[in-house]
């Protein structure tokens, strides 16, 4: 049984041509009473008015309507669609072709606003990248011009500025290979080397290499207490390396003098094993932390220029840490620290 809010246009029709056919007989019977002709008289007024009723509703309500199909589709209509606007659409009600269109208009604001929002982004990294670019080159042009402008012959100030110029090179050096790894991680060119190896001898090995920067701060590097037992995780070391340099990199810039980076390492289940790098420095605020992973967004721009950085560093640990089908996260609270953690898969066979 069909409600008022779900008819088709035959039961349109039939409805319609019922309405009509039904008085127009009974008057006719109350002129004629002669029942054989009033019978002839409804079924001839019921078809007729029936039959007209469905080509009007075909020809001038559905017609428009497969032209909002169509343009909805955006297609060359194939066979299979050519058939459902000729054959199944007419069985629609007006209702359901409203939602269907209602469904379309949600999908394509959904879109367009992810268009906009993707747009802001790719602005915002843009600017970031031309700034990112500028300073060092700017600083080596103002260098090289220095010199040739007469600086050269002095030997106690060309040192100084080849030193300088030799900083921001390497500056735009590191950008340069940050920005490619990115670009490799993204479209899945470059390769992971999976093998098992001990997780906590690879930490080891990582704050070896940062102590110089660790000890200038006087910032303790350690393993939290229970979680020395040694886990093995199935991944790519060298880019699980990279990870945590640039996690404890980072612990360091941002830790306060005197301060400590601790790891712990957990057995989530059977398959996976979480790690995660803590420190009591500064923290993020709240706001921040759901962009915290995109290219070049800084919290504190002014601090994050002072310590210096291609502001790649996370972007790149979260694809390298995706690459491997897990997940990164971030905890943080102002003035108490930060705990960046993701997952692994544990030793395989």
């Amino acid at each position: 049984m069909a409600t008022s809010k779900n008819i088709s246009p035959q039961q349109l029709a039939a409805l319609t041509a019922l309405g009509l056919s039904v008085p127009i007989t009974l008057g006719i019977f109350f002129f004629k009473p002669v029942w054989w002709i009033a019978l002839a008289s409804l079924v001839v007024i019921f078809v007729g008015a029936y039959g007209l009723i469905l080509y009007t509703l075909q020809t001038f309500i559905y017609r428009k309507m497969k032209l909002i199909y169509k343009f909805i589709y955006q297609t060359k209509a194939s066979r299979k669609e050519e058939y459902y606007l000729k054959n199944i659409l007419p069985q629609k009600s007006i209702d359901q072709v409203r939602e269907d269109v209602e469904t379309w208009a949600e999908q394509r604001k959904e879109e367009i606003e992810m268009l906009q929002q993707n747009e802001a982004f790719r602005k915002e990294f843009l600017q970031n990248l031309s700034h990112e670019l500028k300073t060092p080159i700017f600083a080596i042009q103002g260098y090289v011009d220095t010199l040739l402008g007469g600086a050269m012959e002095k030997p106690e100030v060309n040192k100084k500025f080849l030193q300088s110029t030799s900083r921001n090179i390497d500056r735009l050096v590191n950008l340069v290979d940050d920005l490619d790894a990115i670009s490799k991680l993204e479209s899945g060119g470059q390769l992971l080397l999976m093998d098992n190896f001990v997780i906590q001898d690879l930490l080891k090995e990582v704050y070896e290499t940062l102590s110089f920067k660790s000890d200038e701060k006087g910032i303790k590097c350690i393993v939290k207490k229970g979680c020395e037992f040694p886990l093995t995780v199935y991944a790519d070391k060298e880019k699980i390396r990279q990870v945590f340099i640039n996690l404890v990199d980072n612990a360091i810039k941002y830790g306060k003098q005197f301060g400590t980076i601790e790891a712990s390492f957990y057995k989530v289940d059977g398959s996976s094993i979480l790690v995660e790098i803590s420190d009591d420095g500064s923290g993020i605020a709240e706001e921040h932390l759901a962009r915290i992973f995109e290219r070049f967004y800084r919290t504190d721009l002014a601090r994050s220029r002072q310590v210096g950085g291609s502001g790649l560093g996370l972007s790149i640990c979260k694809h390298i840490i995706e690459a491997h089908g897990q997940t990164i996260h971030v905890r943080s609270k102002i003035d108490v620290g930060s705990t960046f953690g993701f997952t692994l898969f544990s030793k395989k066979d």
